[in-house]
């Protein structure tokens, strides 16, 4: 029996980092969906490296999995670690800066050997583990590779195999430091593995050595943890990640307006989770089709809203600038459709696996023409849910393509997500055109109401028949027309109509702080949980501080002009070089200054507070 004392403690942040071949993530999200069960607040950060396998040990294949959680209302996964597991020289290498001083490293020794360090390129010679380098942290040695196989010395299995394993043994380890109960991931592994009973066994056994590791090192660790629930409020709550609160929220719209699914898209980083997820759904009346390309992808999801269902298709930006024409084809038709961009590092391939606000200046200006659109950005993981079926709603009432923007970080992140119910969920209402009214001779396709809409018309209504494609159409009738008054009025009406949309959302809140003050820190997107915390420290300093963050992009929210101007600097950071910026300078003439991170991770709290603090004088 242990003699380690339990410590009560508010907030901890945990790296796991290892080789991709090392289970991090999967050790990562079991970590976190116990984290969840137990009623801590929760944000997750996965890091994947860029290459499907890097070279086993080397810097380019670490995979970094940050959960921070938390009896408090929490908004990012945490600026720096408390602790950070190693699973080898080259893990350590490159997470140790991200680590507090007086941090806990705990490290597996057999990723530190000879080998392991020259492929991390550390000089010949020079262990961390043993050279006093890492004097200003509290560190830890185990052998996970020996243990593990340790624990599986009676099983017939191969040593590779019985390597793949070992994560499990941190898991373990971890859950005991944590005070935890293991048995959300022994029913997970039963589900996993439930007809492989090898491999079963084998993942429990190593799951609780590592767990029994823990009784056995009380010189080493004196003290266990504990962080009580989160005051939230009451509810049903699940940790989800951005991707999989994206498709519930489209399968919950599609419900609530009896609108059925169809998702013509083609697989890319990090929009794929989407498909996976949507595809699970049939029962729901969701088709899903990967096309062979990005083009196919969307013009099936074109032919699908001209048939009478929500044509949908995901990407990220290269596939979003392959779909460009189709966009504007849409756009000339005047149909439904959602062009789902999952954002992430660019130009090009760029930064597949890294996050990035990439896409916002191409979302808005990314066609040939005059080409409007309605924009509309997800802020946190279980946001993905409210604004895609917001942007749903938009689409159908308004009878226009609609670009949804996410990105790496909020896709791949998770927090705890309270259910709705169905009851509470905005209605959504479907009009088709059912066929000619009385006293009316012929179909018009671009009769227009008072907001500009024209009639959904399903192919093979009776008396409904007309013709639409690409080229420039005649005003009502949407005969082809080369007429150039008629082609000015045409952009212009369309431009007029997406502008009408700001009469149909709601207006603009501060998010916390003031309604007038010295500094509103204007933001979009992910980087909502970093400027939210951010100004929350600097309130309960004292400084007058707002944060406003704008989920409708195009158009903006009326009263946004009127709270710009009622702040004497705006700040508006970004994850890219300045897009937000530039549009909010052009549109309402404000000299707002920006904060730009272009590196691939997320904009932290404490850098925000430095550069508010710097504008505050």
């Amino acid at each position: 029996m242990s003699n380690t004392s339990i410590q009560q403690i508010e907030d901890v942040v945990i790296k796991f980092a290892g080789d991709s071949g090392d289970g991090m993530q999967l050790t990562g999200s079991q970590f976190s969906n116990n984290t969840a069960l137990i009623g801590n607040d929760l944000s997750t950060f996965p890091d994947f490296p860029a290459e499907i396998r890097a070279p086993q040990g080397t810097l380019p294949g670490v995979s970094g999995f940050q959960l921070h959680f938390s009896s408090n209302r929490i908004f990012t996964p945490g600026d720096a670690c408390d602790v950070l597991v190693a699973m080898n020289a080259a893990a350590l290498k490159a997470n140790l800066k991200g680590l507090k001083k007086g941090g806990i490293i705990i490290a597996n020794t057999d990723g530190f050997d000879g080998k392991n360090l020259r492929l991390a390129n550390y000089p010949e010679g020079i262990n961390p583990l043993e050279d006093g380098s890492l004097v200003d942290y509290q560190l830890h040695t185990m052998d996970v590779t020996k243990m593990t196989r340790e624990a599986l010395k009676d099983i017939n299995m191969g040593m590779k195999e019985k390597d793949r394993a070992k994560n499990m043994f941190v898991l373990g380890f971890l859950y005991w430091l944590y005070n935890r109960n293991m048995e959300s991931t022994e029913n997970f592994l039963r589900d996993k593995f439930g007809k492989k009973p090898e491999i079963l066994d084998s993942n429990l056994k190593v799951l609780h050595a590592g767990y029994n590791f823990g009784d056995t090192v009380e010189a080493s660790f004196s003290t266990r943890f504990h962080v009580e629930k989160a005051r939230m409020e009451p509810g049903t709550y699940r940790s989800i990640t951005g991707n999989t609160a994206l498709a519930y929220g489209l399968i919950a719209a599609s419900q609530k307006a009896n609108l059925p699914i169809f998702l013509g898209t083609y697989p890319i980083t990090p929009a794929s989770d989407i498909l996976h997820e949507l595809s699970r759904y049939k029962n729901f009346g969701i088709r899903t089709f990967q096309a062979e390309d990005e083009i196919a992808g969307i013009t099936s999801a074109i032919g699908a809203s001209y048939g009478g269902h929500m044509g949908i298709t995901t990407t990220s930006g290269p596939g979003m600038a392959l779909k460009s024409e189709a966009m504007g084809l849409a756009v000339m038709l005047e149909i439904p459709l959602m062009i789902i961009d999952i954002q992430r590092g660019g130009p090009s391939t760029g930064l597949p696996t890294k996050t990035e606000q990439s896409d916002l200046l191409q979302a808005y200006y990314g066609r040939n023409g005059e080409c409007p659109m309605p924009v509309i950005s997800a802020s946190t993981p279980s946001d993905c849910f409210d604004a895609v079926y917001e942007a749903f709603r938009i689409s159908v009432r308004h009878m226009t393509p609609v670009i949804f923007l996410s990105d790496g970080y909020i896709a791949n992140g998770s927090e705890p997500w309270r259910f709705p119910q169905s009851a509470d969920l905005t209605p959504i209402e479907v009009k088709f055109k059912q066929g000619l009214a009385e006293g009316e001779e012929q179909f018009l396709p671009y009769h227009r109401d008072e907001n500009l809409v024209r009639p959904w018309a399903v192919p093979g209504t009776p008396g409904l028949e007309h013709r639409i494609g690409g080229l420039e159409k005649q005003n009502i009738t949407g005969n082809v027309s080369y007429d150039p008054e008629n082609h000015q009025l045409m952009v212009k009406i369309r431009q007029e109509k997406v502008d009408r949309i700001a009469d149909h959302i709601p207006p603009q809140k501060i998010e916390v702080g003031p309604e007038k003050g010295k500094v509103l820190v204007l933001g979009w997107g992910s980087t909502y949980g970093a400027i939210k915390s951010a100004v929350l420290d600097l309130l309960a300093e004292g400084h007058a501080v707002s944060h406003a963050h704008i989920r409708h992009l195009r158009p903006f929210p009326k009263n946004l002009g009127d709270i710009l101007h009622s702040f004497d600097k705006v700040l508006i950071p970004e994850i890219n070089n300045g897009q937000l910026i530039k549009i909010i300078r052009d549109q309402f003439l404000i000299d707002a200054e920006g904060y730009h991170k272009i590196m691939g991770v997320p904009i932290t709290r404490g850098e925000l507070v430095i550069k508010i603090k710097e504008m505050l004088g």
